[in-house]
């Protein structure tokens, strides 16, 4: 019997959207997974304010943050134990750059995972390029070619802009 996989907490926390349109992530949910306490996350993000422009890290209106509490009219007993100030909400961007700026373990480890992807992703990129001058160079050669293998190529070019195009090798309408 084959288990299910576990779904990434980014995907629960990023299905989440403000009043903007726009993804987020509440700091409890960040800080948690990251493993550090909400107020160390806070705290990390005050200290490097520069890092986190507008579009990285959204303080939430009293509004959004009535919004978002529970219907429960009691609060809690206990000194430290509601909330005094609203809740930071961190877009993509914001979520990446907090595992830069904190020093838990997980947020080293994402720090790694997300270089680790941009240079794969800059690989990919620059076989793309070296790819499309070399078809460039063919095509420009073609001229010398009878009517029918010109015919012939370009089939074949049209069949690799199919596979390399952005529909995920799919051509609209096949």
């Amino acid at each position: 019997m084959r288990t299910q996989p576990t779904p990434s907490p980014w995907c629960s926390c990023l299905a989440a959207r403000d009043d903007r349109g726009v993804f987020i992530v509440l700091d409890s949910e960040l800080a948690m997974l990251y493993g550090v306490e909400t107020r160390v996350l806070n705290q990390a993000v005050r200290r490097n304010r520069e890092r986190f422009p507008g579009d990285f890290v959204i303080e939430l209106t009293h509004q959004e943050v009535m919004r978002s509490r529970s219907q429960s009219v009691m609060l809690n007993a206990g000194r430290g134990s509601n909330v005094k100030h609203p809740p930071l909400a961190f877009t993509e961007h914001g979520a990446i750059m907090a595992a830069t700026v904190l020093n838990s373990a997980r947020a080293v480890q994402m720090t790694v995972f997300v270089v680790r992807a941009f240079v794969k992703m800059r690989e990919g990129l620059l076989v793309n390029a070296v790819l499309a001058r070399e078809i460039a160079a063919l095509k420009a050669r073609m001229d010398t070619l009878d009517a029918s293998t010109r015919k012939q190529f370009e089939q074949v070019f049209e069949a690799i802009l199919g596979l390399s195009g952005p529909t995920g090798g799919r051509r609209a309408g096949s």
